[in-house]
């Protein structure tokens, strides 16, 4: 059995709700994040919200310039054109991760909450590799609730 990568990305709370809601299915970064398909990235929301609400599944990864990627993923980014390419501004190539899941959480783990069980938790600044043993990952898996976004989702996992 393959063994189940898990990370944990920061994102603003526009980006996380257009996540959950189903309209941005692809993760842009300008930097290698050094992960493989099926990793579950656990998506905390940056403040005014502050908390772990859910997980995704990374798909496909895709390593190409910004103008390949704004081709090929602009309807699925979220941003606009010229946000898109602000953000890319100056980096030669870009990494985009295909969404393959959504699963929100019962209830979000909040920032209090989680300093609260862990005092040395920070949100990542791009993101965190959570090992079999880690606190947080335990947290979460207690948390999880496996509620498939649609039904599209609900038959990937059957």
């Amino acid at each position: 059995m393959k063994k189940q990568n898990h990370i944990l990305i920061s994102l603003t709370p526009r980006h996380a709700y257009n996540v959950f809601a189903g309209t941005k299915t692809v993760e842009l970064r300008r930097r290698a994040m050094h992960i493989s398909e099926g990793t579950f990235a656990w998506i905390y929301v940056k403040l005014p919200i502050g908390a772990i609400v859910g997980c995704i599944q990374i798909g496909s990864i895709h390593i190409k310039s910004p103008e390949n990627l704004w081709r090929d993923f602009s309807s699925v980014s979220g941003l606009s054109e010229s946000e898109f390419f602000n953000y890319f501004e100056g980096t030669p190539e870009g990494i985009a991760l295909e969404i393959s899941n959504t699963t929100k959480l019962k209830a979000p783990l909040s920032l209090d909450f989680l300093r609260g069980k862990l005092s040395s938790f920070h949100p990542p600044q791009f993101f965190t590799n959570l090992n079999d043993s880690s606190p947080i990952l335990n947290l979460l898996r207690s948390s999880r609730s496996h509620r498939p976004k649609n039904k599209k989702q609900s038959e990937k996992k059957a």
